[in-house]
């Protein structure tokens, strides 16, 4: 059972082959870090027109590489959202258009569920679960009580933590992509340089908001001579590091007390970190002390499947395939669909 994945909700082009739902027989990602690098950020309409110009590449890249012709294909699933719009049509009329030229079905997949899932191309996770997905556009708590059921315990109130590690780094000048920049940089610094606020952990509440903690970084920069043109570098330069370290510290237990809260008031013994935040070492190296005291049981994707790939939607396209379902070809891209869950006690 072979299946063609592309995924293309953002800023990543990617194509995969995953046999049977679990065996990865190519995962290829083309990278627009170039393109948006000098923007400080991804540019909808650059991130569309080079998804354009990359994906038939991408996809005979993924074919080659895994040994198979567009005959061996039994199933494709593509991306249909959330996401950039514009990104997400091109992969999904690519995957449309293929699926019909090669009379095979065609299955349309959430790209949170494709992160819910993509530990399970490693290693295997028994239901029940809790999976906190971390990224730049989502930070979620989601208990999984078998594949395709789902109950939302709590998100963010307004910035995902991916989109504050982000717009910190442009604060400290440190580039784009500014989260894996800031994480490198977080350590050679100290966490308690500096104490920024822990938001809504005192209320009981599973929600998270980081607005509050990036304008705590902000306020504290222009304090301490930080102007908005610039100015003061210099003299902040050395201590960068531990800026960087006492904010990245600052999500980290917002998280890290979150998603224990999650599993204790859940009854849950297993938990999942899933998103491109979940790349961040200081993050794993903190929930694998924290949670393994605790005696549950935590799984983390290799960070090349915490990022945007291709091989976890064609993994959860083969489970809906196998329980049923297809997508019309009609389907269209939807920046906001969301994830069919059920609203728990967050």
């Amino acid at each position: 059972m072979l299946c063609l994945g592309v995924e293309t909700s953002c800023d990543e082009t990617s194509a995969a082959v995953v046999e049977d739902g679990h065996t990865i027989r190519s995962n290829i990602i083309a990278s627009q870090i170039p393109v948006h690098r000098q923007y400080g950020g991804v540019v909808p309409e650059l991130a569309s027109r080079h998804h354009v110009e990359r994906i038939g590449q991408v996809v005979d890249c993924a074919l080659e590489q895994a040994g198979v012709g567009l005959q061996d294909l039994k199933l494709v699933g593509v991306t249909a959202g959330p996401g950039l719009v514009g990104a997400l049509l091109v992969g999904l009329s690519y995957g449309k258009a293929l699926a019909f030229g090669a009379d095979i079905p065609f299955v349309g997949v959430h790209h949170l569920e494709g992160h819910i899932h993509a530990v399970r191309l490693e290693k295997e996770v028994a239901f029940p679960f809790l999976c906190l997905v971390v990224s730049g556009g989502h930070t979620e708590l989601i208990e999984v009580q078998r594949f395709g059921k789902y109950t939302m315990l709590g998100k963010t109130r307004d910035d995902a933590a991916g989109e504050a590690f982000d717009k910190v780094a442009k604060m400290l000048g440190l580039g784009y992509p500014g989260g894996p920049i800031l994480d490198e940089l977080a350590r050679r610094g100290d966490s308690r340089f500096t104490a920024f606020p822990r938001s809504l952990l005192s209320e009981g509440s599973l929600e998270f908001s980081f607005s509050g903690l990036k304008t705590s970084v902000l306020n504290f920069l222009l304090r301490n001579g930080w102007g908005p043109e610039g100015e003061g570098v210099e003299e902040l330069k050395d201590h960068l590091p531990h800026i960087a370290a006492s904010f990245q510290a600052a999500v980290v237990d917002v998280l890290l007390e979150k998603s224990m809260a999650a599993m204790e008031r859940q009854g849950l013994t297993r938990l999942v970190v899933a998103g491109g935040v979940a790349a961040n070492r200081y993050l794993r190296g903190r929930f694998e002390t924290r949670v393994r005291a605790a005696g549950y049981e935590l799984f983390i994707p290799s960070p090349v499947l915490c990022t945007d790939n291709a091989a976890m939607i064609a993994a959860v396209a083969t489970y809906r395939f196998e329980s049923g379902h297809r997508s019309p070809l009609d389907m269209n891209a939807r920046a906001n669909l969301p994830l069919n869950t059920t609203e728990g006690e967050g």
